[in-house]
């Protein structure tokens, strides 16, 4: 789901989405009375520390990693001018440094030079042994030697640790695997400097056993109390990929991604007003909220698409998805856009849209035609339309 390693290419490729979101629609309010604006709402109080959050531009998210190199002087300000709220993907820098965790560190170093207020979190994955660590490198050998052989899935034909592509898979029902794991996130956290970390892939491997979802639910919140203990009351735990079903993970979480890796493909217009109303109840309880789209472009009888070509679609398609963000968009709310979780995939794209004054909601959104998918919001310096039948968006910029 994540990066595309510059170490393994074969090894990122091979890692499977998150589920995702179910979509099942929501009515919305043929007309929302006036409301005071969601930025002036009072405060919720929280333990974790927040990036400083503005409606003075669109709050802006950004992942990213190259694992053959760290950034130069001139991505590093680009990345920084983009957005304070960033995570440094699971293989950057590691032919450089030896060690994700060491590029990580470095990365974060340099950003905090540039801004002190700048948050900066580190990626590790909760179902997939990425060997890109000092401490994940293990995985990666050719035999896996205990007690890390312990901690991985059997598959039943042959004994040997099972594999989703070239990646071997984590067995969340152990609990010393679950204790290690949440050790190695709060050490992760420290040795890079980060403010929190990014936690990948929170299905636990449950369709390797599906008659055990309910152990493996257990398991897998079990795990994340343990990796926010670690990681200390005021760093950020943000979980990607969690069901809205899962009110358990929604108590531990600080901060949600909702993934949408092929937009134009999968998200379906009752998904997105789902994602509404999620970012409403996120908002409500104080915690953070990523809205991440992919624009995927697949051309019809081409098996690549260059970069040029999804970067031209990614403009073309900004209107839309940016308009369909904001009508939702809540206190900490982020958005983020791209193609891919790789350097190149778009953190580096200006998009001009991203920089102009926006200010704060004036009301939520309404719905003028209960019939139809229209929905409107006025910011201070923005009207925003989106159709999302049509998939057609507006942003008028006063």
């Amino acid at each position: 789901m994540l990066g595309i390693s510059a170490c393994d290419q074969r090894v990122a490729d091979s890692t499977p989405p998150a589920p995702a979101p179910k979509a099942v629609e929501q009515p919305v309010a043929k007309s929302a009375p006036p409301t005071p604006p969601p930025a002036q709402a009072a405060e919720v109080a929280v333990t974790f520390r927040r990036p400083p959050f503005s409606w003075d531009t669109v709050p802006i998210y950004q992942m990213f990693g190259d694992g053959k190199r760290l950034l130069t002087d001139a991505e590093l300000k680009i990345v920084a001018a983009s957005s304070d709220f960033i995570c440094i993907e699971k293989s950057h820098g590691i032919s450089k440094t030896g060690c994700a965790w060491l590029g990580a560190a470095r990365e974060i170093e340099r950003f905090k030079k540039i801004d002190p207020k700048m948050f900066c979190l580190f990626y590790f994955n909760s179902a997939y042994a990425f060997p890109f660590s000092k401490d994940t490198q293990v995985f990666g050998a050719e035999v896996v030697e205990e007690p890390f052989r312990s901690f991985l899935l059997s598959d039943p034909k042959t004994g040997e640790p099972k594999r989703r592509g070239a990646v071997r898979m984590y067995d969340v029902l152990n609990p010393e695997f679950r204790t290690w794991w949440a050790e190695t996130v709060g050490k992760g956290v420290r040795e890079t400097g980060a403010d929190g970390v990014f936690v990948d892939q929170m299905h636990g491997n449950v369709f390797s056993r599906r008659k055990q979802k309910n152990e493996v639910d257990a398991a897998q919140a079990e795990m994340m109390r343990m990796a926010k203990k670690a990681i200390g009351p005021e760093k950020i735990l943000l979980l990607n990929g969690v069901d809205e079903d899962r009110p358990d993970l929604f108590e531990i979480g600080d901060a949600f991604m909702f993934e949408h890796p092929n937009a134009a493909r999968f998200l379906t217009k009752e998904a997105i007003v789902k994602d509404w109303d999620d970012m409403k109840k996120i908002a409500a309880a104080g915690k953070i909220a990523v809205w991440r789209i992919g624009v995927n472009k697949e051309a019809k009888g081409a098996k690549l698409v260059s970069e040029a070509d999804l970067e031209k679609f990614s403009r073309e398609r900004l209107s839309y998805y940016l308009a369909a963000f904001l009508i939702g968009a809540q206190p900490y709310s982020y958005f983020q856009y791209g193609w891919g979780w790789t350097l190149q995939d778009g953190a580096l794209v200006d998009y001009p849209e991203f920089s102009k004054p926006l200010g704060a909601p004036k009301a939520e959104a309404t719905r003028p035609d209960p019939a139809a998918w229209i929905f409107t919001r006025e910011f201070e310096k923005a009207s925003v339309r989106v159709d999302l039948a049509a998939g057609q968006g507006e942003i008028h910029w006063h």
